[in-house]
């Protein structure tokens, strides 16, 4: 199975507060199978393995899982014990004020609250004192862990209506594309997101089973994998899969499939903050990272398992997605 890459971007992001603290970044990143000359370059991508494990590494050096961003110290094993918590709720909207309630019984200073305004759920970030997050590393991080831990405890994907941020656009904007498909918004009064409000009637379908098996690698792996099953980009990574030796479907007969116009599909890919080359590209980019990290393909074998007929083409494809050439990237990774 092809894995998915999260930006390094996102790796920086996550060691700073490790850095401004004075732990030793290059030990955790060894630690978690990442070579840190790779993350010089934010271009450079790491597989969701690697930056699961990294996250798991952070939080043991630091024994915090607010990761030195918050006003207090969330110890480990806070979020495995919310987690045991909500699992007994009958549905969501039981589980988000559970949470809330939960976290304010701390000094770490952060909560998330849940507000209900009309036809539209909102969760909003607080937190008492200012937070030493820069890169608004655990602003974006809660909620992402949030939205798909909901989705999972319900059983289904959770359509954001809308995402808005209290600080400027950032300059790592683009990355958004991967966590949140609806639309964003900055410079708010607050830090939050919201969603159709009908989802919090929706029944916990999860037993303490698959909670454990769950907690095994999260919440690190929610930041690394998408939580978009329902939305319109997820769908069409399924319909073109993962074989680019074959010619791709076109985007009138992905259309069809979706029982929609080529025109209504632009739209809505646009709503997500993509479009149908975006798809195609990053699908190229992880099935070239994920060959990569293992010697036994060439670089040519691997632009054809990518979809490219010409290397030349595969390089200066690969060196705009990542920073990188092909052979300085697998070099890196040795």
């Amino acid at each position: 199975m092809t894995r998915l890459t999260v930006s390094a971007h996102f790796v920086t992001a996550a060691l700073a507060g490790a850095a401004r603290d004075g732990f030793d970044t290059d030990a955790m990143l060894l630690d978690a199978g990442i070579d840190p000359t790779l993350i010089h370059d934010e271009q450079a991508r790491v597989t969701d393995i690697q930056y699961t494990q990294l996250m798991q590494v952070i939080w043991d050096r630091m024994q915090d899982e607010f990761m030195g961003f918050a006003p207090g110290r969330s110890r480990p094993g806070t979020f495995a014990t919310l987690c045991q918590l909500v699992i007994h709720c009958d549905n969501l909207d039981c589980v988000l004020r559970r949470a809330s309630h939960f976290y304010a019984l701390f000094e770490t200073g952060v909560t998330l609250p849940l507000r209900v305004e009309g036809d539209e759920a909102i969760i909003e970030l607080t937190h008492e004192g200012p937070l030493r997050d820069s890169h608004h590393f655990l602003q974006e991080s809660l909620l992402v862990i949030w939205h798909r831990l909901s989705s999972w405890l319900i059983g289904q994907g959770i359509p954001l209506s809308r995402v808005f941020f209290r600080y400027p656009e950032p300059p790592h904007v683009q990355e958004y594309r991967g966590l949140f498909h609806c639309p964003l918004a900055f410079k708010q009064p607050a830090t939050g997101l919201a969603f159709p409000a009908r989802f919090l009637d929706r029944p916990v379908i999860r037993d303490e089973l698959e909670m454990r098996e769950f907690l095994k690698t999260s919440p690190a792996d929610l930041l690394a994998r998408p939580d978009d099953r329902n939305s319109y980009t997820a769908r069409i990574r399924a319909l073109i899969g993962r074989d680019f030796t074959q010619p791709l479907p076109d985007f009138e007969w992905i259309a069809d499939q979706l029982n929609t116009s080529p025109q209504t599909l632009r739209r809505r890919l646009k709503a997500e903050n993509t479009s149908f080359q975006e798809i195609k590209d990053n699908l190229r980019r992880d099935i070239a990272i994920f060959h990569l990290m293992r010697d036994n393909l060439s670089i040519n074998e691997i632009a054809h398992r990518a979809g490219f007929t010409e290397t030349s083409t595969f390089h200066r494809a690969f060196k705009k997605w990542t920073g990188l050439t092909p052979g300085a990237y697998r070099e890196g990774l040795r």
